[in-house]
């Protein structure tokens, strides 16, 4: 699995029509062969800086969507909004921890 975080810096003026975008797009990403789970997210102390971040089967089926008609479409429309340069991220996942997993903590 394939794990994809893009972060984005906008022109503050910019953030609802990049909202916009995202709403119009994200089933079409999803519904995209190999493409497990889609989020976006803001920046906790940048409010015009967001992340997308996506689960894909394999390298290939990430490739397969950046090189899709659809990405052609989005992407342009995108990047005229930006106010930074983009930065992505493609990870291999190789660990989970979480409450389940862990230890119990000592509350006294």
């Amino acid at each position: 699995m394939i794990i994809r975080i893009v972060r984005m810096e906008f022109a503050p003026e910019h953030i609802p029509a990049f909202e916009t975008l995202f709403a119009s797009s994200k089933t079409h990403i999803r519904t995209q062969p190999g493409c497990l789970h889609l989020e976006m997210h803001q920046d906790a102390h940048l409010p015009h800086v967001r992340y997308t971040y996506s689960k894909w089967t394999d390298e290939a089926a990430l490739n397969a969507y950046r090189n899709s008609e659809l990405f052609g479409q989005v992407w342009p429309k995108t990047k005229a909004l930006f106010a930074g340069k983009p930065m992505a991220f493609s990870l291999t996942h190789l660990e989970t921890v979480d409450a389940e997993s862990s230890p119990a903590q000592d509350k006294t």
